[in-house]
């Protein structure tokens, strides 16, 4: 018969954020998965400076600055969840910083999941429509004619907002805070007095986080990329050089960002099978979390900023907006320098002088 504190102990060891305080800190392992921890801060912050500016230049491109297409619609939802998803990061930087101490209470624990994991879903699903309706648009030329439309585009980024949302809830239900060991944690609490219940919902939302927001969506960004590319091969397109080397980068900037995540979900699974399994989760689960985040400011590199069309968009938008802020510099400081003259050249000083 498992004790409170048993189970309480089993249910903090699960999720990524959880690694790196239920071992004492004098062993010997502390200093490297110090270390790890780190480099997984630097990545964070890489994600987020890159991620903010990146995503909004693309929102600021596609919003503002270029016609509103299919695609536009597509990358700006894309960027929209990436944007929002990095914004959420300094939390994650401040929790790994304090090792693990959740100072911002249970709401803020609940919201910021929430939100991570609704974008994590949401930036995957639009990675994977692109792509798909990007073969579509290119092969299927006659339905992409008659169906593929701006509104319709609209209505698809709704739905998978919706189905995002969706996917997200069980944040909302199971993340909860306690106090352990003399810190704070965030951690998912699954609510039942049976320790197979807990392992079967834990399995259950793994399995739907890894099929869902990886295995499905790579499986459809790896097949269309590869028909597309040879559709374009049989066709001799003077295109396809430049375009397999874009889907090339996608597919593998996917794959390398995500892989690692998804197979600590899975080690997750059988982590107290194994004291070694263990010590391996607590060290690679927050810098393999890091590099999945880390997507969400690669994508706007890979999917517009390297387009010459954007870049030159962004090159004039910038140009004149330098231009037109110099220009306004200069009339601001014309103008005080004429309030300046007019001072000291006032009425009264002339009528003053005449007196005299």
């Amino acid at each position: 018969m498992l004790t409170q504190e048993d189970m309480d102990y089993e249910n903090l060891t699960y999720e990524y954020t959880d690694f790196g305080y239920i071992e004492e800190s004098k062993a010997d392992g502390y200093t490297q998965r110090e270390a790890l921890h780190i480099i997984s801060v630097i990545i964070y912050s890489l994600a987020f400076t890159l991620g903010v500016i990146g995503n909004g230049v693309v929102i600021w491109v596609t919003a503002l600055k270029s016609k509103r297409t299919v695609n536009s619609v597509w990358l700006q939802n894309l960027a929209i969840a990436d944007f929002v998803f990095v914004l959420f990061l300094p939390f994650s930087i401040d929790y790994v910083l304090r090792d693990f101490h959740w100072h911002f209470g249970k709401t803020m624990c609940k919201l910021n999941s929430f939100v991570c994991t609704m974008n994590m879903y949401a930036s995957v699903l639009f990675l994977t429509v692109l792509s798909l309706d990007r073969y579509i648009s290119l092969v299927h030329l006659n339905w992409s004619e008659r169906y593929r439309n701006v509104r319709r585009a609209w209505c698809v980024c709704a739905l998978i907002w919706i189905i995002s949302c969706c996917l997200s809830c069980p944040a909302l239900i199971f993340r909860d805070v306690i106090q352990h060991d003399g810190k704070i944690v965030c951690f998912n609490n699954y609510h039942s007095e049976s320790m197979h219940a807990v392992f079967v919902r834990h399995v259950a939302l793994v399995s739907l986080r890894t099929t869902v927001g990886f295995l499905l969506p790579f499986a459809t960004i790896t097949v269309s990329g590869v028909l597309l590319a040879g559709k374009m091969r049989q066709s001799n397109s003077l295109r396809f050089t430049s375009f397999s080397r874009t889907v090339s980068a996608v597919i593998l900037a996917f794959f390398l960002c995500w892989v690692p995540f998804h197979t600590f979900s899975l080690m997750e699974l059988s982590m107290h099978h194994s004291m070694y399994l263990n010590s391996v989760l607590m060290v690679g689960f927050p810098l393999a979390t890091s590099l999945a985040f880390f997507n969400s400011c690669v994508n706007p590199i890979l999917y517009v900023l390297l387009t010459k069309k954007v870049r030159k968009l962004v090159r004039r938008s910038l140009f004149n907006f330098t231009k037109s802020s110099l220009r306004e510099l200069s009339q601001s400081v014309s103008a005080t320098e004429l309030d300046s003259a007019l001072v000291s050249c006032s009425p009264d000083e002339p009528m003053a002088n005449s007196s005299i």
